[in-house]
């Protein structure tokens, strides 16, 4: 697979994992599980940390969307780690 393919899946990954599944798990309306939401708040963490360095290096090669991308996931893993930290 090639890096700008590779890069695509991460951010995908990413962006599926902190808008999705971590978001769907803290709105339910159903008995709360810490141990749950906090694993879910890890994984998005780091799926968003190694998505932001891989679209960070695209980057700081010219490319823009790839330099949106990582701040993007930068901006949700902060969110995680807040979250997490809030437990």
């Amino acid at each position: 697979m090639c890096r700008m393919r590779a890069s695509g899946y991460t951010a995908f990954v990413a962006g599926e994992l902190g808008t999705s599944d971590a978001g769907a798990v803290m709105s339910r309306q159903a008995t709360f599980e810490p141990a749950l939401l906090r694993a879910l708040l890890q994984a998005c963490a780091q799926t968003c940390r190694l998505c932001g360095d891989e679209c960070e290096r695209h980057g700081q090669q010219g490319m823009e969307h790839c330099r949106i991308c990582a701040e993007a996931c930068r901006r949700c893993e902060q969110t995680c780690n807040a979250v997490l930290s809030a437990l």
